[in-house]
C-alpha cells in the first residue's frame, strides 16, 4: 500500500459547520493528488427505538434538498466532543429523549471524496420523554414509525436521506444476519 504525505494545507473557507481547504498530498512514487476538501468535527447519528420496536424519524427542512426530509436525528460534534456525547445531547435537543441504554452500530465517510465527515450511528433504547430543545433556526417533527411503514417510505422515496438509510441497513442486516444468507454465489465455471 502507498504511503502519502500531505506537503501543502491552504485555507480558503471558514464557517460555524465546516472549513474548506485545498491540500496537496504526494504518494511514495511521486504521484501527487491534489483537491479541496470540506473539513468537518463529524456527526452522531441516533435511532432511538422503543419498547414494542418503533423508531423515532424527524423531519425538518433541509435547505440544499429543497424539502422536508424524514430522516434519523443527527447532529454536529462541538469541537473536542465525542460522538456518544453528541448523540445524547442530540437526542435531547431534536426530540427531548434521553436513553439509558445505547449501542455504536456503525462509523462511516458519507463522502470521502471532498469531505472528512465521519458519521456515527447509535442505538439508543430505554427511553425517557421530555421536552425537546431545538436550536433557533429548527423547526423539527418527530413522530414513531414501526419498521414496516420505513420499510415503505424507503421504497416510495418518503426516506431519501443518506445516514438514515445506511443506519436502518446496518441495523436490519445486524439484526437478520443469522437469519438470512445475504453471501454472494461464486461465480460458476464455464
Amino acid at each position: 500500500m502507498p504511503k502519502f504525505s500531505i506537503v501543502a494545507s491552504e485555507p480558503l473557507l471558514s464557517t460555524r459547520v465546516f472549513a474548506v481547504f485545498r491540500e496537496k498530498a504526494v504518494q511514495n512514487g511521486g504521484f501527487t493528488i491534489e483537491r479541496e476538501i470540506v473539513r468537518h468535527t463529524g456527526s452522531a447519528v441516533m435511532m432511538a427505538r422503543d419498547a414494542p420496536g418503533r423508531l423515532l424519524l424527524v423531519r425538518q427542512f433541509r435547505l440544499p434538498a429543497r424539502r422536508r426530509l424524514w430522516e434519523l436525528p443527527a447532529g454536529r460534534l462541538d469541537h473536542g466532543e465525542k460522538p456518544l456525547a453528541a448523540a445524547k445531547r442530540e437526542l435531547i435537543e431534536e426530540t427531548g429523549y434521553r436513553a439509558r441504554r445505547w449501542k455504536r452500530l456503525v462509523s462511516f465517510y458519507p463522502s470521502p471524496g471532498y469531505s472528512s465527515e465521519r458519521m456515527t450511528v447509535y442505538l439508543a433504547e430505554d427511553l425517557t420523554a421530555g421536552p425537546a430543545q431545538p436550536e433557533a433556526d429548527e423547526s423539527i417533527e418527530s413522530r414513531w414509525f414501526t419498521p414496516e411503514q420505513i420499510r415503505s417510505m424507503i421504497h416510495t422515496g418518503s426516506i431519501a436521506d443518506g445516514k438514515t438509510l445506511v443506519g436502518l441497513m446496518f441495523l436490519w442486516h445486524a439484526e437478520n444476519a443469522s437469519k438470512t444468507d445475504l453471501s454472494v454465489p461464486a461465480p460458476r465455471k464455464k
